[in-house]
């Protein structure tokens, strides 16, 4: 028996955290998915029976996990994953995959990775008040997409608040404060000409140590950040108004309409105007 459903609305939307998709699945003996690359993260908590999970380690040593009920666990973008039910006593499995620029910085608060990949939790009681979270999505596919977005942070709060395997942050506070600061200075001057520079002025820190203490919490560079921040708003512009394409790269701070282009087709792989014809919501009158 399988059960998928599809969220409603794109991470240009929402683009701090985003719900792909979700389902519900039970397996037949010895059935398998992969190996595969995903393009978003995919979290899996098992119902009943096992399985097993092949995995990256931190040398790009494949590592096998021999999995079973009331635990999880995380397929990371960009790595290769293999996963299969037991021959004997195939799982069942409730799974969500959603993205976005903070998603990262959940999965490891949580203390899970391409290089950690088993989620447990702390005691049985919080491990099923998390699955149930994941439930109310599969069970209520028919509710709004900011009540989906909603159980996505509850359901993120609990991975992070319930997880027995939570990295201790000793000394991270301060990067962390470093990190926010420096989003939220985006946030707010995306538009205009910053810079890597503007950035470390803002938290009063040298440049290069700037830049490696923001990737360490972000796991991306100030530059991408920033780059793929504006992408996302651009695409925002270009799907929910009627403004020009030249008119948005200024809006994103790109007043150079060829640079713009190149920004906008480096993330998604097309033109800003290809874009705008497929993902259209506005009148196109």
């Amino acid at each position: 028996m399988e059960q998928h459903k599809f969220a409603v609305f794109k991470d240009e939307h929402f683009i701090d955290l985003t719900i792909y998709q979700y389902g519900y699945e039970k397996c037949r003996p010895l059935h398998s998915f992969g190996p595969y690359i995903r393009n978003h993260y995919l979290f899996h908590y098992i119902l009943s029976g096992k399985g097993m999970l092949r995995a990256n380690d931190e040398r790009e040593n494949m590592q096998e996990f021999h999995l079973g009920q009331d635990c999880g666990f995380i397929i990371e973008p960009n790595y290769v994953n293999t996963y299969a039910a037991d021959k004997y006593d195939p799982w069942e499995y409730i799974w969500i995959e959603f993205g976005g620029l903070r998603a990262k910085e959940c999965i490891e608060a949580a203390g899970v990775s391409y290089k950690n990949p088993v989620y447990i939790p702390d005691t049985k009681e919080n491990g099923d008040a998390l699955k149930e979270e994941m439930l109310f999505l599969i069970n209520r596919g028919n509710c709004s997409s900011m009540e989906q977005i909603g159980h996505l942070y509850l359901f993120l709060d609990k991975l992070i608040r319930y997880s027995s395997t939570r990295r201790k942050q000793q000394g991270g506070k301060m990067s962390d404060f470093y990190a926010k600061e420096v989003i939220s200075f985006i946030e707010g001057n995306y538009s205009q000409n910053i810079t890597v520079e503007d950035m470390a002025k803002r938290c009063k820190l040298d440049r290069s140590y700037f830049g490696k203490v923001f990737k360490s919490v972000i796991g991306q560079s100030p530059q991408e950040f920033l780059i793929q921040y504006r992408m996302a708003k651009a695409a925002e512009f270009l799907t929910t108004t009627s403004y020009p394409i030249g008119q948005i790269g200024i809006k994103v701070g790109y007043p150079n309409a060829l640079h713009f282009s190149r920004a906008f087709k480096s993330v998604y792989q097309m033109s800003p105007r290809e874009y705008r014809q497929m993902n259209r919501l506005v009148d196109k009158n």
